[in-house]
């Protein structure tokens, strides 16, 4: 029995080695936005061992995984002492996710987890399930984190086991390993999910980036991505929330829409990053855009590339939720170098690759959505009629 253990111990070790050690692969761009890697960074094989084997020979004679992990995926990102950390949604094999930090010297490869996960205090109203983290480091000091927290919805019909609430959590830290709850955001305009704290104080008060719904899953009046002021972190209430960017009929966006990370700071404006989801008879689609904002008021767009930036190709269209790609954590560095960590499908995280250069020049040089077939016609058409001069 006992070599029993010995043997699948050594070969679970050098296969989980070889996989945590295993250099990435930068692809060729032929769009020259963004170039993908070969590789996912993060899967759920990358979850440590002495989270999901038992090492008492005596408890465990088989070396059989105890605890079984389903996903790594939905992840916020920070630059942290010179390392690329990563606070990634991992979903065991019994639905519940929480959040871990994973750790790489490059941004690319070599993705290792810290010693333990997070653990997120608790308020009265213990989170069923938490989510999808965004992280800012604010300039008060502190390193905060922005999250769903799930709850069974308590106005459910009796029998109703799946109805839930989302709200949007927050915590805090100056060290990420030991966190502070703060209470939940309060919003006047409905449930809340992908929301967003702002880098900077706005007039004094806190700036999230919001969006409302009026259900668990469906946005429902929720216009899309919403904008508010909040007086006191410690009490935390959004007044006067607008729509800076709506959901629009036919587009990809046109079913609910919601920011990504926090956006990027840039000479000409604000980098965003968001997700926009469309109906098909196959279900939701997720995909990735990006737009630019006013540098003097993070909630004015003034450029806006029609279509997606990001979406699902070959096997990343396949997984837990199917032709999903969704990202809440990007890295900017001082060479202007900018890390998207996306997830594919509910099951794993990719890295992109490009640069603070590049996304100016697509936002400001793409052209925007007519919003009409014939004007995407017209829109291509000019191109081509442009390029007449400098084609053979």
């Amino acid at each position: 029995m006992n070599n029993i253990f010995e043997d699948r111990k050594s070969i679970i070790e050098k296969e989980h080695e070889t996989l945590l050690s295993k250099k990435n692969e930068e692809l060729f761009s032929t769009n020259g936005i963004y170039s993908r890697f070969k590789n996912p960074v993060l899967t759920r094989n990358h979850v440590p061992l002495h989270w999901r084997f038992d090492y008492n020979p005596k408890t465990n004679p088989y070396f059989m995984e105890r605890i079984g992990f389903n996903a790594t995926f939905n992840s916020g990102a920070i630059k942290w002492n010179g390392k690329y950390l990563l606070i990634v949604r991992v979903e065991g094999n019994d639905r519940k996710s929480f959040f871990a930090i994973a750790e790489s010297p490059n941004g690319i490869d070599n993705f290792r987890f810290w010693n333990r996960p997070i653990t997120i205090p608790q308020l009265e109203q213990i989170d069923t399930n938490v989510y999808d983290m965004r992280v800012t480091a604010h300039e008060d000091g502190w390193i905060y984190g922005v999250f769903c927290t799930e709850r069974k919805d308590p106005n459910a019909p009796k029998g109703d086991t799946s109805s839930a609430v989302a709200a949007a959590g927050i915590v805090r830290t100056k060290d990420l390993i030991h966190w502070d709850r703060l209470p939940d955001l309060i919003s006047t305009t409905g449930q809340q999910r992908n929301v967003v704290l702002f880098e900077n104080f706005i007039d004094g008060k806190y700036a999230f980036f919001t969006r409302p719904q009026d259900g668990f899953i469906d946005t429902g009046n929720g216009g899309g991505i919403g904008f508010g002021l909040v007086k006191d972190i410690l009490h935390p209430k959004v007044e006067n929330e607008t729509i800076m960017d709506a959901k629009t009929y036919h587009t990809i966006y046109e079913v609910k829409n919601g920011l990504g990370p926090h956006p990027i700071k840039t000479e000409e404006g604000w980098l965003h990053l968001a997700h926009g989801v469309r109906n098909t008879a196959a279900g939701l689609r997720y995909t990735l855009y990006v737009f630019m904002s006013d540098i003097n008021d993070p909630s004015k767009i003034i450029h806006k590339p029609a279509g997606h930036f990001i979406a699902p190709l070959d096997n990343e269209r396949v997984g837990d939720v199917s032709n999903v790609v969704f990202s809440n954590g990007w890295i900017k560095d001082d060479d202007g170098t900018i890390f998207i960590y996306y997830a594919s499908s509910d099951t794993r995280l990719h890295v992109a690759k490009t640069s603070v250069n590049r996304l100016i020049d697509y936002c400001k040089n793409t052209p925007e959505d007519k919003f009409y077939s014939y004007g995407s016609v017209e829109t291509i058409n000019e191109l081509i009629d442009k390029n007449k001069k400098f084609m053979k």
